[in-house]
């Protein structure tokens, strides 16, 4: 029952790439036969990349895995845009042949495929650079439990999928922005891996990490990638780097507030919350929760829980996507206060696939705990 899912996804992502090129090949003068057979063969390399990616990626060297993967993953978003500006494409016509809203030239199916792709290529370009300009966002939580004056300034990350799209020269800024903040405590809520840790391995690029500066120490939590990556190696690296990871773990930061960090939801044996803030002293201090996937936030109300930092969803990273995932979850991205309990989950400072933020943004949270 699980692979039909998969197997009905992968015939609709073949099915909407074969309309793609089959509408490109109607656009372009395909009469010489290397013009043909060009698009024949980037269309196949293009449509298959990420699945090679995928099931090749044991075998081939780190550097030609890392160039299919972020070939396939780049594709995927630029496919999704490119199918919905042919569809849009398409109906427009359809509609023009009956009303007529454009006059007739012989040139006019060419002419708006063109204006479809500039449109696609306008927001992906927009896209990468809102990519590239990371967000700060700055949230005071008031947690009533710190005496009058007294504020702990932490830093949230989430989401840095490091791998083979992203290495050591992007890891370093990021590093330079958190540090610039000097914070108390920096929290990393999951996903720092990506899918393979080889190329983390092999250029060492993991040691940005170490650079890491926070008074207290640098926390996280796992997230799926960890486990996708492997979650013995992940953890290795990690610890590699100075990060401390927390795995279904109550800790006490410098005597300033109580941290949890969850395992994963792919851990189908990890401690339930519940378990984890039974013997808690809730009144004494603060308590704040690291949680890669924002699933049942009220489990964080009915535990006393004062501040739960997730991420994950990457509020869908590109539009129409984050209209999804502002329906699977019960906060998909920002702010949200309920009860005694405040939550924010953050949409990431990285991204998976393709480095595009369209409706959406990469950020860094700048949170003062009072």
């Amino acid at each position: 029952m699980k692979t039909l899912p998969v197997i009905l996804a992968l015939l609709l992502y073949l099915a909407g790439n074969l309309y793609i090129f089959l509408r490109l090949w109607q656009a372009l003068p395909c009469h010489h036969p290397l013009l043909k057979w060009g698009i024949i063969t980037g269309g196949t390399l293009l449509a298959t990349s990420i699945l090679l990616a995928f099931l090749l990626s044991s075998i081939l060297s780190t550097s030609l895995a890392g160039i299919l993967y972020s070939l396939g993953t780049t594709w995927i978003f630029i496919f999704l845009y490119l199918l919905l500006a042919t569809l849009a494409r398409d109906l427009f016509l359809w509609i023009d042949d009956r009303v007529h809203l454009l006059p007739d030239f012989p040139s006019k199916p060419r002419v708006t495929y063109l204006v479809a792709t500039a449109i696609v290529v306008a927001a992906l370009l927009g896209g990468h650079a809102c990519y590239l300009l990371k967000k700060r966002v700055e949230l005071t939580v008031d947690t009533g439990k710190l005496p009058p004056g007294e504020s702990i300034k932490l830093v949230l990350v989430s989401d840095l999928h490091l791998g083979h799209n992203t290495g050591a020269r992007e890891l370093a800024r990021w590093v330079d922005l958190v540090n610039a903040e000097y914070p108390d405590v920096i929290l990393i809520a999951g996903d720092i891996i990506d899918s393979d840790p080889r190329p983390l391995e092999e250029s060492r690029a993991w040691e940005w990490l170490q650079r890491l500066e926070a008074r207290w120490g640098v926390y996280a939590c796992p997230g799926n990638h960890e486990y996708i990556a492997n979650i013995d190696r992940s953890l290795r690296l990690l610890r590699q780097a100075g990060i401390r990871v927390l795995r279904d773990t109550v800790i006490n930061v410098a005597g300033a507030f109580l941290l949890v960090g969850r395992d994963d939801r792919q851990n189908p044996r990890r401690a339930s919350l519940q378990e984890l803030t039974r013997d808690l002293d809730r009144d004494a201090l603060p308590v704040v929760l690291l949680d890669h996937q924002p699933f049942h936030l009220r489990e964080a109300v009915a535990s006393g829980v004062d501040l739960q930092l997730s991420g994950h969803t990457h509020h869908g990273q590109v539009w129409p996507i984050n209209w999804i995932t502002d329906h699977v979850f019960e906060l998909a991205h920002g702010y949200k206060q309920d009860g005694r309990a405040h939550f924010y989950v953050t949409s990431g400072i990285g991204l998976w696939g393709g480095k595009f933020r369209v409706g959406t943004r990469s950020e860094y949270v700048v949170i003062h705990l009072k």
